[in-house]
């Protein structure tokens, strides 16, 4: 299951990377990890003031405990994050709290 997880993770960022392509002001990729070990698959940083989180999961559901490393980037971030998504393998879009959601990773190329 690590590598479908690695394959996935591989294929979201580079779809990222091209819808990133089409915005007006560059959009630059990183990755986060905080000195507790929390992480974040891809942060996405536009500009000085945007920020936002991309956590990869291929699970057909999501917890709390999903959104640990996106709460940390969340609470470093402070004014700058817009945002906090955990792309999963299941059928709806759900609230986790303040600008963090669950969101299926096929509405990365379904209109």
């Amino acid at each position: 299951m690590a590598t479908l997880g690695q394959l996935l993770e591989t294929f979201v960022f580079q779809e990222l990377r091209r819808q990133a392509g089409w915005d007006e002001a560059p959009v630059l990729f990183f990755h986060f990890r905080d000195k507790d070990g929390a992480e974040v698959d891809i942060v996405l940083e536009r500009g000085a003031r945007e920020l936002a989180g991309v956590e990869v999961k291929a699970a057909a559901t999501v917890t709390a405990a999903d959104f640990r490393g996106l709460r940390k980037l969340r609470e470093a971030a402070g004014s700058r994050f817009t945002a906090g998504v955990v792309l999963y393998d299941g059928e709806r879009s759900l609230s986790f709290g303040e600008r963090l959601y669950a969101v299926p990773i096929r509405s990365l190329w379904e209109s």
